[in-house]
């Protein structure tokens, strides 16, 4: 399947980095990638409510770019991922929902 990656997503990854006295500090490693868009389906919106999920946006990007980052920002706007989809070795799907207040 042919897609087009024109759209910027930043994968973002929650890490403890150390001080010079060995306190731990909380870290963010970003990577920003492409991604193509994919909208949210009906069912698939209806389904994710019922367990309180409200997606609202789809990206596809390589699957080898994706190293299990659980948040994304796209467009100023923080989203955290609710779930993911492949169903070959070069795509993975990333379904998201708004992170509210923390944009």
């Amino acid at each position: 399947m042919s897609r087009t990656f024109d759209h910027e997503v930043t994968l973002i990854k929650n890490v403890t980095n150390y001080d010079d006295l060995g306190n731990p500090i909380k870290d963010e490693e970003k990577t920003t990638i492409l991604c193509d868009l994919k909208s949210i389906g009906r069912s698939e919106f209806y389904n994710a409510s019922v367990q309180n999920m409200k997606p609202e946006i789809a990206f596809v990007v390589h699957a080898f770019e994706y190293d299990n980052q659980k948040l994304v920002k796209f467009d100023g706007i923080r989203y955290s991922v609710l779930r993911t989809y492949s169903d070959d070795d070069e795509f993975i799907e990333l379904t998201c929902e708004r992170v509210i207040g923390n944009d």
